[in-house]
């Protein structure tokens, strides 16, 4: 029997990288990571190398069922050099330390994009609908758009074996939000851009495009889409004590440039103030404060000070690798 296997890797595109994938078709394909050769690709026209000197490899580093294909996998993979050094625009590699100990909850919000109107559904051609309000966890054709597109995905990311934990519709018209669980920064990586992709194909059959620009509609009075990270270690899930937390949100104080180094491009136009966001060159947190750029949960406090942090401001169309690497560097400093 022969098998599809998709591989998927991220290009070098800045300031935002973008997905791409070929498939592989394999006879009496064994259904394992180890099972997946190397490969390569044109890195000239990824903008990941030269003409004259093209190749980049392909490393297999995690593969699910493919739920659209038959007998098909996707196989989520790093992009490295020719020497099998990992290549400038691989976020993956930037993980230092990756073990259970630190545990990521990514809220990843994005528009659907109508590429005939440029607008997103809902939105009437060279227009608005009614302002915001009615549209967030909505039901009913006047305020919630695409529902079809958007359990077709959830029911892929579900039967792909993905830990999605939710959907809703976000506040936007034509705004939605995935959720994603992992024990581990690269787990929780793979499962957003594995998502990610299964989302890009799945709105394919539908005409419409997925923006992951955090503020797509401009300046406008319309929110912005962000990807909230929720993170714990082992010490914030049983530290019982208010110093454990304080140290943290300090640490990150100090690192507010590195933070928005990577927490995605054009993030300037979404973190304003405004929204339920804290201003860019602002630094804050607070207990259940959606406007901080930190969010300590009231469910954190209530239960004796263990639990998690929110980062509220990671973009919509950050790389999940970076963020995560980054807050396990700045958390690992903060309690050292």
């Amino acid at each position: 029997m022969k098998s599809k296997l998709e591989y998927i890797w991220l290009d070098g595109y800045k300031p935002t990288q973008s997905l791409r994938s070929k498939t592989m078709v394999r006879s009496d394909f064994g259904g394992k990571l180890e099972d997946c050769p190397m490969w390569s690709f044109d890195g000239s026209s990824t903008e990941q190398a030269e003409g004259n000197a093209s190749d980049c490899l392909l490393r297999p580093v995690r593969i699910i069922a493919d739920p659209g294909r038959k007998n098909s996998y996707l196989v989520m993979t790093e992009v490295l050099n020719a020497d099998g050094t990992p290549h400038e625009s691989n976020g993956r590699a930037t993980i230092a330390d990756d073990d259970e100990d630190f545990w990521f909850g990514f809220e990843q919000e994005y528009f659907l994009w109508n590429p005939d109107t440029n607008l997103p559904p809902g939105f009437p051609a060279g227009g608005y609908p009614p302002p915001q309000g009615p549209y967030y966890c909505s039901v009913g054709a006047r305020n919630a758009y695409s529902r079809e597109l958007i359990e077709e995905h959830l029911d892929l990311c579900l039967e792909a074996g993905l830990n999605v934990e939710g959907i809703n519709a976000e506040v936007a018209a034509g705004q939605w939000e995935f959720q994603i669980f992992a024990k581990s920064a690269k787990k929780a990586g793979d499962e957003i851009w594995l998502a990610r992709y299964l989302l890009e194909r799945t709105a394919e059959k539908y005409d419409l495009a997925v923006d992951w620009h955090p503020k797509p509609l401009g300046d406008t009075d319309w929110n912005g889409s962000g990807m909230h990270a929720n993170f714990s270690n082992g010490v914030m899930r049983e530290a019982g004590t208010e110093d454990v937390f304080t140290r943290i949100c300090d640490e990150f104080a100090k690192n507010v440039a590195a933070c928005i180094n990577v927490y995605g491009a054009h993030n300037e136009q979404r973190l304003t103030g405004k929204h339920e966001t804290q201003s860019i060159d602002q630094y804050s947190y607070g207990v259940s404060d959606r406007g901080a750029s930190i969010r300590i949960p009231i469910g954190t406090v209530e239960d004796g000070w263990k639990g998690r942090l929110e980062d509220r401001r990671p973009a919509s169309n950050a790389d999940p690798y970076k963020v995560a690497s980054l807050i396990v560097k700045v958390t690992k400093e903060a309690l050292a």
